[in-house]
Formats: C-alpha cells, sequence, structure tokens
C-alpha cells in the first residue's frame, strides 16, 4: 500500500468517526482453544488462524510462538503500523521500518516458586528507520507514535481485566456452570 493510499484510508477513517462519533468504540475479538496436545494453542481472530505454542525448554512442542513472544510481536507490529499511518499524513517518507522488542521475566511468577510477578519486569524496543526525513521530523513522528499506538499505550497503564471459567461436563455444551469470577 503507498504512502498516499494510507492517508486516504486514515483520512477517510478520521472523517468517518468524525461524522459519527459512536463508530470510534471498536471491539476486537480473538478466541483460543487448546485440546489435549500439551501447549499448543489454535488462536482465532477475525479468520484468521495463529498458533501458540511453547519453546522446548518451557515444556512446549516449538510448534509457534509463545504467548509473550506474540505480545512482544504485537507491540512491535502495532508501533510499524502507527508509524506508517502518522508519517503517510505529515508526508514523511519511510522506506523501512523494524521494531526489535525484547521482554525480561522471571519464570519463579509463572511457576509459583516466587511472590514475584508472573509476567514482564522491563519491555524495550528498537525501532530502525530509514528515510530521508530530518531527524527533527523523525523525532516528532517518534513523539506521536508514543502516543497514539495502541499496543504500547495497553502495556503502559493499569486497565481492568475482567474473566470467569465455565464448567462443561463432557458432552454437555449446554449446560456451563460457572465457577470463578476474576476481576484484576
Amino acid at each position: 500500500m503507498s504512502d498516499k493510499s494510507i492517508k486516504e484510508s486514515v483520512e477517510q477513517l478520521i472523517a468517518t468517526v468524525k461524522s459519527n462519533p459512536k463508530l470510534a468504540n471498536s471491539v476486537f475479538r480473538a478466541s483460543t482453544y487448546s485440546d489435549n496436545s500439551g501447549f499448543t494453542v489454535r488462536s482465532e481472530i477475525r479468520g484468521f488462524i495463529v498458533p501458540i505454542d511453547e519453546p522446548r525448554d518451557l515444556g512446549g512442542s516449538d510448534t509457534a510462538p509463545n504467548p509473550v513472544e506474540l505480545l512482544l510481536s504485537a507491540l512491535g507490529g502495532c508501533q510499524e503500523i502507527v508509524y506508517r499511518a502518522f508519517a503517510a499524513m505529515l508526508g514523511i517518507e519511510i522506506k523501512s521500518i523494524e521494531v526489535h522488542a525484547k521482554g525480561s521475566i522471571d519464570l519463579h511468577g509463572f511457576l509459583g516458586l516466587a511472590e514475584v510477578p508472573a509476567g514482564f519486569s522491563s519491555i524495550s524496543f528498537t525501532t530502525r528507520i530509514v528515510s530521508s526525513a530530518s531527524p527533527e521530523s523523525i523525532s516528532q513522528l517518534a513523539r506521536l507514535v508514543e502516543k497514539h499506538c495502541p499496543v504500547q499505550d495497553t502495556l503502559a497503564r493499569p486497565i481492568p481485566i475482567r474473566g470467569k471459567v465455565e464448567l462443561l461436563q463432557p458432552g454437555d455444551l449446554a449446560g456451563a456452570v460457572e465457577i470463578i469470577t476474576s476481576s484484576v
């Protein structure tokens, strides 16, 4: 997709949301499915199938990325999309973008061996941009991306997460019993 097409798409989205503000409230969905085959999981998102697994050293079959790697990938992918959108709007030509993200986890928390967080204790990333734009323009662009990247924003602030567990007996898909609810 060309910068012109990206700019036209973003401008159309802005016009649509301005004319009908209710359309700004989007809901995204993903479902995951695990059968009785170790740590392999199938994620379905808008008709796309995304496999999930764990590396061998964490007990998996190493057939796909694990959930925390996908989270880092989501951060990098979101950053790149937001860079492209704002660069197109500002008329900044970008030849290529790469985001290299890494996160540190203390497995003691995941394994229940210590009272430390189960998730990332830190996330860092490096963005490489190939562009003939000035350093000042890229700096302005980077500030916009850091402010408006949905995944970075979600990771950077506390948000409510609610979940529930429903127990189904084999063969009884209609009689789910809610047994646990959680609110983090």
